[in-house]
């Protein structure tokens, strides 16, 4: 009987990932998906020529090393190719490193909330997770992460900005957090939304990686340049670790599609970054619009808003479904707005008018 396998006994306990969500049908609206951080916008031209080139060889494995990208992105980050890894989106990458170092009865450290991955992947990996609350601003309390950190912990994601809450964290933030965090200890800059920002006095997780040889940065495809369904994400750090990075990959699990694409978006930056502007400018249009209205909304710098809406949460979402919007909520303590098109974004706006706070 299946009953007798023996199965690990955290596996009761792990939580499974919530996806975002699509709207469902409603009469007389067009749906619109806003909680999962995608891009809009559709691949560029030049990108889908790529993908359709690459898509000839599909009966071949690919480069299970990624070389050309790797090589790419040596150049773009004037790195040598020693210190690079790649997976299947940043929370494969994620997943990577945590099997990389962590060993059972070992501590992770994170802000909470954050990427909801984290507790996943380090519970699977036998870790114990050390949650750190966010700060009254919904932001990074790296004074009190370091206060965390004992002799059992062995790696600290800093999500920044940070996912669900946008906020970003500064260089003179992490510079004084590093002062008080062992040298045995990696601390993973997940710069997962790193093109969204525009605060001048971010934390440059790239530069950090020269200052201090515990730092890696985490980063993907899938948000600015677009290629969500393609899964493909990468690390940059210590050689030791990125070698050991490489080795837990699943074999194979980069698809020479992805790799593709990835590179030839490295070769259109400009082009996609613009599109990462407009992004922009329609977020800070999104939050003006709601401070205009009395809603209280901090200064996000990813691609998406949060709404601190506590024990309303359900209820807006709801409200929001009613209007085929689909939001990714956060019961009981707030909603993620991802910005897509400004049409689903102006219900939102009108729900918010009327909606009790």
């Amino acid at each position: 009987m299946s009953d007798a396998i023996r199965i690990r006994p955290h596996m009761d306990a792990l939580p499974t990932y919530k996806a975002g969500k699509k709207a469902d049908a409603v009469a007389g609206f067009e749906a619109f998906k806003l909680s999962s951080n995608e891009n809009p916008m559709p691949p560029l031209p030049g990108i889908l020529d790529v993908i359709t080139a690459a898509a000839l060889d599909i009966n071949r494995y690919p480069d299970p090393l990624s070389t050309q990208l790797t090589l790419a992105l040596a150049r773009r980050f004037d790195v040598p190719i020693e210190m690079i890894a790649t997976g299947t989106g940043s929370v494969g990458v994620c997943q990577q490193i945590v099997q990389a170092v962590v060993d059972a009865g070992d501590e992770v450290i994170y802000a909470w909330r954050s990427f909801e991955a984290y507790p996943i992947i380090t519970l699977i990996a036998g870790g114990t997770s050390v949650q750190v609350p966010l700060n009254d601003e919904f932001g990074h309390d790296l004074s009190a992460m370091a206060d965390a950190i004992t002799p059992a912990t062995r790696l600290i994601f800093v999500c920044t900005p940070n996912n669900p809450t946008g906020t970003s964290v500064s260089q003179v933030e992490f510079e004084a957090f590093m002062t008080r965090v062992p040298h045995d200890v990696l601390v993973v800059v997940d710069e997962a939304y790193v093109e969204f920002n525009r605060d001048p006095d971010a934390v440059d997780g790239m530069a950090c990686i020269q200052k201090y040889p515990n730092v890696g940065v985490l980063r993907t495809f899938s948000k600015a340049y677009g290629l969500a369904a393609l899964r493909i994400g990468f690390f940059i750090g210590p050689e030791r670790v990125a070698q050991a990075v490489r080795k837990t990959a699943v074999p194979f699990g980069v698809s020479n599609i992805a790799q593709a694409a990835a590179v030839a978006s490295l070769d259109l930056e400009p082009e996609l970054l613009s599109r990462v502007t407009d992004i922009v400018a329609t977020r800070e249009w999104f939050e003006n619009e709601l401070r205009a209205i009395g809603v209280h909304v901090g200064n996000s710098q990813a691609n998406f808003v949060w709404l601190a809406l506590g024990p309303a949460t359900d209820e807006f979402v709801v409200a929001c479904n009613a209007k085929a919007v689909a939001v990714r909520p956060f019961s009981g303590e707030g909603v993620r707005i991802s910005i897509g098109e400004r049409e689903p974004l102006e219900r939102i706006i009108e729900i918010l008018k009327t909606f009790p706070r």
